[in-house]
């Protein structure tokens, strides 16, 4: 600096700021410290994680998505780690914790190699290399899926860990079942909306009481006990307008100065609604779903016609009913033909556990399917729900691209060995990064391997040594305690899940590793200057999950 210059300040005094390896150390170890918390929860004998929140409610899951959705994180870079399992969820529903637990092994290889004077740039180059040929090896590998048996090997498997692994061979053939049922071609090509399959639970019974229902499940009651409970050979209306006397657009009084014009007024009221529930009965319609209310004097005169109404469904449930039934939802009563119509074989209001559902059953065709899952307690349905969602979306995307990949690490194992191989044929710097990609792949397998109380050591060894004579279906097979073919074991993956969970993984630690500097950024909408401590762009950055102070 020359004699007499001022310092410049470009920094706000007292801004918190972390640089060079000791930022990309600190954005290594939070990675690695989430890839640990949910490390212990992959495989069948993977263990639960009980969640307490600040006003004593809990969960309790071994969903990888579910727990870090939860988790109370603080740490920026931690964040991101937790945006992989929410990105791989959103997509492909399954692989949450693989893609995660890979991301951490990722990171840690890169520090070893970052320790040795390997630059971040050449690691994340080399990662990207070996990525793309783990994906054309996975392709080589994948075989078709053609049956229902291998898809509810594939639902198996996204249950198998869950507390419904007891359960998993009945609930697996529900969820075949209503994938199956909303499948549609679509120029030649499998498509599967799994939005179209409602999911409802209800406390109380056991596991196995869950069912699968050839239409929907509407978690309403009719509106008046004069209707009928049971209707038979049902012949649906679906109306989005209310039943009721609109009131005006603008504030209006009605003033009545003769007592005699009062019953007037309350018999065309009467004819109003008459006139409503004949056309109604007009279309030949003996069930009413309405998507808004209900007025008390409609509902007598409905209950007098008998027929079956429900007020106040949802809109996303009167979507699926018109899938399910074949209706056309009607908003001007006058526009109810009776090709406006759906029907089904019955449509009836059962008591579960202590509420009244309508049940819409013995639908022709539907496109919308409902799964009423049950269970002793709200904690045990919960998870049920969490798991079935899953399973349902595995086998969708088994079901739409056809392709699946052996399961228990044995995918995993194959491709560290394959990437090794090609690793060799790179050369240069980018060689060490590849080798450390084939080496954060065999996480899988040994984490499977430690979680079912095997020795790791001994069970990769076995593992590689099945890979090397050809066996690539060789995975952890977890009843044996060794290892197995489990293309015969019947653990199968989707070929898609296992893709994106590796892209994600490689996307999300080279972005980290690429971090060099990490300063606390103006609160958002804090004006020029920002405000007091800066905390607001990092979470405070003061407790960054372990940082040190600055």
């Amino acid at each position: 600096m020359l004699s007499g210059q001022m310092p410049i300040l470009v920094l706000k005094e007292g801004t918190q700021r972390e640089q060079g390896k000791n930022a990309q150390k600190n954005n290594i170890e939070a990675a690695k410290t989430i890839a640990d918390a949910i490390r212990t929860t992959l495989g069948p004998k993977g263990m639960d994680k009980m969640l307490v929140d600040s006003i004593g409610d809990i969960i309790i899951s071994n969903d990888g998505a579910t727990i870090l959705k939860e988790m109370d994180v603080d740490h920026p870079t931690a964040k991101m780690i937790v945006e992989v399992a929410k990105s791989q969820d959103s997509a492909v529903g399954d692989g949450t914790t693989s893609a995660v637990i890979l991301s951490g092994e990722l990171l840690k290889q890169a520090e070893t190699l970052l320790e040795q004077g390997v630059h971040s740039t050449v690691i994340t180059n080399g990662y990207r290399l070996a990525v793309n040929e783990a994906k054309k090896n996975m392709e080589q590998v994948a075989l078709k899926a053609t049956d229902d048996a291998t898809l509810k090997k594939i639902s198996i498997t996204a249950l198998s860990g869950k507390n419904t692994s007891l359960s998993s061979d009945f609930l697996s053939d529900l969820v075949v079942k209503a994938v199956n049922a909303v499948a549609e071609n679509r120029d030649g090509k499998i498509v599967v909306d799994t939005a179209n399959i409602k999911v409802d639970k209800k406390n109380g019974g056991g596991v196995n009481d869950t069912q699968f229902i050839n239409g929907l499940v509407i978690d309403k009651e009719k509106v008046h006990s004069k209707m009928p409970s049971v209707v038979k050979n049902a012949k649906i209306a679906l109306i989005d307008s209310a039943l009721e006397i609109k009131k005006t657009e603008i504030e209006a009084k009605v003033q009545i100065t003769d007592p005699s014009k009062i019953q007037d007024f309350l018999n065309q009221e009467s004819d109003t609604f008459k006139t409503m529930v004949e056309k109604i009965k007009k279309s030949g319609a003996n069930v009413l779903l309405c998507q808004k209310g209900i007025d008390d004097l409609a509902q007598h005169y409905l209950a007098k016609e008998g027929i079956y109404a429900v007020r106040r469904v949802k809109k996303s449930d009167m979507e699926k009913l018109a899938k399910a039934t074949g209706a056309k939802m009607v908003t001007n009563l006058d526009d109810l033909t009776p090709d406006a119509l759906g029907k089904a074989e019955k449509v009836e209001e059962k008591k579960i556990s202590d509420d009244r559902m309508t049940f819409i059953t013995g639908c022709a065709n539907p496109k919308a399917v409902s799964i009423l899952i049950r269970g002793g307690t709200d904690h045990v349905v919960s998870e049920i729900e969490r798991s079935l969602n899953d399973a349902i979306r595995v086998v969708a995307i088994t079901k739409e691209d056809g392709m699946y990949l052996p399961g228990g690490g044995a995918i995993e194992a194959e491709l560290a060995m394959k990437i090794r191989a090609f690793a060799n044929s790179v050369g240069g710097r980018e060689q060490l990064a590849i080798e450390a990609f084939a080496k954060a792949l065999e996480i899988i397998p040994r984490t499977l391997a430690e979680n079912a109380g095997m020795d790791p050591i001994n069970t990769l060894i076995q593992l590689k040594s099945e890979h090397e004579k050809g066996h690539f279906s060789y995975g952890i097979d977890i009843e044996k305690n060794g290892v197995g073919d489990m293309n015969k074991v019947g653990v199968f993956d989707p070929l898609r899940v296992k893709k994106h969970a590796l892209e994600s993984a490689v996307e999300v630690s080279t972005m980290i590793l690429r971090i060099d500097d990490v300063i606390a950024s103006k609160k958002s909408g804090g004006g020029e200057g920002g405000q007091p401590g800066m905390g607001g762009g990092m979470g405070g950055m003061g407790g960054m999950g372990g940082m040190p102070p600055y």
